[in-house]
């Protein structure tokens, strides 16, 4: 890939404002933030907290994509 087209690349994940959002949290970052307000460190609690984020309403018109953790995209 070019120079130029990863330039090209770049404005068009930050045309009109929008932006990346990264919660590439790995799974024991996640488990302190869940643990910081005494909720257990299950897997289905990870993903709860992690579907919350991504389903807020309004999120897309706030970014064009999310960098995630590698154990988050392959959670079932």
């Amino acid at each position: 890939m070019s120079q130029q087209n990863i330039i090209e690349i770049a404005r068009i994940l930050v045309a009109g404002y929008k932006g990346l959002f990264a919660m590439g949290e790995s799974n024991s970052t996640c488990n302190r933030r869940l643990a910081s307000f005494g909720i257990p460190k299950t897997e289905e609690n990870q993903r709860s907290y992690r579907e919350l984020i991504v389903t807020t309403p309004g999120l897309g018109d706030c970014i064009s994509g999310a960098i995630l953790y590698d154990g988050t995209i392959r959670q079932e």
